[in-house]
């Protein structure tokens, strides 16, 4: 029997903010979305004053002031640096391991005679070599996984590890455990599970499967015949892939020029190009639009999209880019203060599951391998060490970080400094 286990950073991006400041380590953190925009993660501090997960900044930053909460712009480029050395800590312990989100990876866990105490050991490697805290589930199936993991946030006396491997005390948990806490069920599925009386993880296991593909999905079904210990998803396999790709940001300053506009469009379509390839995937849609700011009655408002057609579906950065700045030709019209642009690719395939133009130009092997190539390159040297010539890498635009933390870990003149 495969045991899996869900390991998870705990309150990862506010944790990576403490790491490199002991003098904040015992006061309440919060990391603040692109342009600041709205509270993305709280450290146990924040949220015990009470401190709502989205918040927008500007209702809080009297509160936060009062109550020494130290914010944090999003630093990005840092938190998946310290992702990958958690990443690094965490695999020669484990038979096999697929990271998840940038926060989260799952592990194949080895034979054991406690596996708790090898979770706990493992927890203590974790924060000795990289400083960040981690919490664990571990079962016999993903979705039974992530509610284990699920558990060891809510029980403190678990230690952060909970062994949910047992027939027993997966049932236990079952019948207590919301629906809603279980991986995959949002806030829509949970209003249409409880109109059926599934208010509960355990109602869900149990209620019969076939009505659940008809009334839902597949993965509806699935994820019960998960939660009953049916493994239906292995390592390296995920539910099903994203449909849909959208960068957008606003920025950091209204744009009223058509040049900006353009350097903000390639940049986001190199941006979704490059989470288009993460899961292979190919885009035959790019749709991109602009706005105006809805809180500036000052400025005239204005909002346009246009959709391009791809003649082959394609993840070449370069096409896309080229797309999306023959969309924003199309859309933009002078005179206006823009605060915002986003890029969004549909109509997503699975490379080999459609039929090419025959008589359109083919992309071939070789502009794969360049995708790949910048891809891999960006990852060990960080983003935009190669990138189009579309897109500028420090534009007058770029999203507003007002209280960007250092990159400790990725840039020489950041390097945190002993005294």
């Amino acid at each position: 029997m495969k045991r899996i286990a869900l390991i998870d950073g705990n309150s990862f991006y506010a944790s990576v903010e403490a790491l490199f400041r002991p003098d904040i380590r015992d006061k309440p953190v919060c990391v603040l979305s692109n342009g600041d925009g709205c509270v993305i993660a709280r450290n146990a501090k924040a949220k015990e004053l009470g401190i709502p997960m989205g918040a927008p900044f500007f209702q809080i930053k009297d509160y936060a002031r009062q109550h020494g909460v130290q914010m944090f712009s999003s630093n990005y480029t840092l938190y998946a640096d310290v992702s990958r050395r958690m990443i690094q800590s965490i695999f020669p312990h484990v038979e096999d391991l697929e990271q998840y989100s940038i926060d989260e990876c799952w592990a194949l866990m080895p034979d054991a005679e406690s596996l708790h105490d090898y979770g706990l050991a493992l927890k203590e490697t974790v924060l000795r070599e990289v400083g960040v805290p981690v919490g664990m589930g571990i079962s016999t199936t993903k979705t039974l996984a992530k509610l284990a993991q699920w558990a060891s946030k809510e029980w403190k006396q678990t230690g952060g590890v909970v062994d949910l491997t047992d027939p027993v005390r997966q049932h236990k948990l079952l019948k207590i455990a919301p629906v809603a806490k279980i991986w995959g069920v949002g806030r829509k599925l949970e209003a249409r599970l409880g109109a059926m009386n599934i208010v509960t993880a355990w109602d869900l296991a149990t209620f019969d499967h076939k009505t659940l593909r008809k009334s839902f999905n597949v993965n509806v079904e699935r994820t019960a015949r998960e939660l009953m210990g049916e493994v239906c998803l292995n390592m390296h396999e995920s539910p099903d892939l994203k449909k849909e790709i959208m960068k957008s940001c606003m920025f950091g300053v209204r744009v009223r020029d058509l040049v900006k506009l353009q350097e903000a469009a390639a940049s986001y379509a190199s941006t979704a190009a490059e989470r288009l390839r993460s899961q292979r995937s190919l885009c035959q849609t790019l749709t991109v639009s602009v706005q105006t700011s809805q809180h500036e009655p000052q400025h005239q408002r204005y909002y346009n999209s246009i959709s391009v057609q791809m003649v082959n579906p394609t993840d070449d950065t370069r096409l896309l880019i080229r797309a999306a700045l023959q969309g924003l030709e199309s859309v933009f019209r002078p005179g206006f203060a823009y605060s915002k642009c986003a890029i969004l690719l549909t109509d997503l395939h699975q490379r080999g599951t459609f039929t090419q133009d025959l008589f359109a130009e083919q992309q071939d092997e070789a502009t794969d391998r360049l995708g790949e190539l910048m891809d891999t390159i960006n990852l060990r040297y960080g983003r935009n060490a190669i990138h189009s010539a579309r897109v500028k890498v420090d534009p007058e635009w770029k999203v507003r970080r007002d209280l960007l933390s250092p990159s400790y870990t990725t840039s020489w003149s950041e390097l945190p400094v002993c005294r």
